[in-house]
């Protein structure tokens, strides 16, 4: 193999482990948190996108920081379970991977200091939200799926400190994503063995309630559930049908497949977020990171 083969073969191997699929996923997170925010900033008459780029480029360091740091922390348990991931398989050396994840990281950091002081702030709070998860979180159950849920939950709230007042005021809707990632992460722990106990019947039940929250939503004053419904209808098609398979046949493979779909479905349900509090031209928009993230899913793991 030549120098440049080898060195492609290896950029190949740590990009897998950032898993660029899911990284869109945490874009719509921080398109939906701007349609919250007021959709767009204004300053002096012009249309102000930077803070949207310097969130995007913040949740990319941020999210790839943290899924790259999993498998770091997963190496050992990989070589046994799944060995085809890049650190164990030998594509990518586990002293290399860190200290990308480690770059990662800052970089979601420095790119969010750029927007306002409190998006640094959450910033850093995702990051070590997300290394506490890989590194400890993950191995309890409930403090795990919570613990993964509050960095989703934040990486909302970065989305929508655009506008840094507006957190106060709307913090709680990040109880949607926390509530939503709690139940798909709690069904992931059953990727490998199979789901135990009522863990799938549990994460059924956390997302009937963020469906229902979505209705909910329409008693804020400035969210349009009308214009919402499309999304919402969509939202629950495509992801309750492998979810109650996961429940009636807890076996892996049913288990990866819900996963597999609930965290595709995050883009719906941002979708579903922005549609109601901006537009629908602008869900639309949002949504498009769907077949994209698909398309990616279709080339690089998502779990």
């Amino acid at each position: 193999m030549s120098a440049t083969s080898l060195n492609s073969y290896r950029l190949w191997a740590y990009l897998q482990l950032m898993r660029p699929a899911n990284i869109v996923t945490a874009w719509a997170d921080i398109l939906a948190g701007f349609a919250i925010s007021g959709f767009m900033v204004i300053q002096a008459g012009t249309l102000e996108l930077e803070a949207l780029g310097w969130l995007l480029l913040a949740t990319t360091g941020l999210y790839g920081g943290g899924v790259v740091f999993n498998d770091v922390f997963d190496a050992e348990l990989d070589n046994k379970e799944r060995p085809e991931r890049p650190i164990p398989s030998g594509r990518a050396s586990r002293q290399s991977a860190a200290t990308l994840a480690s770059v990662l990281l800052l970089v979601g950091i420095v790119a969010a200091a750029q927007v306002s002081f409190l998006s640094a702030i959450l910033a850093i709070c995702i990051a070590v939200g997300a290394v506490v998860y890989d590194s400890l979180g993950k191995h309890q159950a409930l403090v795990g799926a919570l613990n993964m849920g509050l960095c989703r939950g934040g990486n909302l709230l970065l989305g929508m400190s655009a506008v840094p007042a507006i957190v106060g005021e709307y913090w709680f809707l990040a109880l949607i994503p926390i509530f939503y990632i709690a139940a798909i992460t709690s069904l992931s722990q059953g990727e490998v063995h199979g789901a135990k106990g009522n863990t799938p019947t549990i994460a059924l039940l956390l997302i009937i309630t963020v469906i229902t929250a979505l209705f909910g939503l329409e008693l804020l004053p400035n969210y349009h559930i009308l214009t919402a419904l499309p999304a919402i209808a969509l939202f629950t098609g495509y992801l309750l049908p492998p979810v109650i398979q996961a429940v009636s046949q807890p076996t892996p493979e049913q288990i990866r497949n819900a996963v597999r779909s609930g965290i595709l479905s995050l883009v719906i349900l941002d979708a579903t977020i922005a549609t109601g509090f901006a537009s629908l031209p602008y869900g639309l928009f949002v949504l498009c990171l769907l077949p994209i993230s698909i398309a990616l899913a279709q080339i690089f793991a998502v779990t």
